[in-house]
């Protein structure tokens, strides 16, 4: 699938297919993709926790405020970043805006290219990010910031409707 079918194809999911496995290769694909995102000064402040554990991807449900298909999806990649990486360069910017933005675009690649390889996301912002850094035993200057089911989707989708560009845009 090239990037503009992807592009267009991509939708959230929040029903997977029982019984329907993500391999670690693909897994080790959504990685890489997300790793080839742009950051700020080259600083790369993502890090990725991967969770297969059923009971931990319980956890996550709850603290994703009862967003129980985070628990159904065989696999949720929780996407992290790490804030001293950020304050060393950048201060105080780094830490409320670059790193959150670099965050963004790495979770936008993983987005594409799990459908580009058939398979179904959703990023999910809505959490109790200490829970969910408590769940995970994450380091203090790790800041969950996405997380992410990656599965099978349990039936077909679509893109919702989407604003014509003209209607967002100032051309000066």
């Amino acid at each position: 699938m090239d990037l503009f079918e992807a592009m267009r194809r991509r939708h959230s999911v929040r029903s997977f297919a029982p019984d329907a496995e993500v391999s670690d290769g693909e897994v080790e694909v959504l990685l890489r993709c997300a790793c080839t995102a742009p950051s700020a000064g080259n600083v790369q402040p993502w890090r990725f926790v991967v969770v297969r554990d059923h009971e931990v991807r319980r956890s996550l449900a709850r603290a994703a405020l009862g967003q129980g298909f985070v628990a159904q999806a065989p696999v949720a990649i929780v996407v992290c970043a790490d804030l001293e990486a950020h304050a060393r360069a950048y201060g105080r910017r780094g830490v409320e805006l670059y790193a959150i933005q670099d965050t963004a675009a790495a979770v936008q690649n993983i987005l594409l290219a799990a459908t580009a390889l058939g398979l179904g996301s959703c990023w999910v912002g809505a959490f109790h990010e200490g829970e969910v850094a408590e769940t995970l035993g994450l380091p203090e200057h790790w800041r969950p910031l996405a997380i992410l089911p990656i599965g099978r989707p349990a039936r077909t989708g679509s893109q919702p409707p989407k604003r014509d560009f003209r209607s967002l845009t100032l051309f000066v």
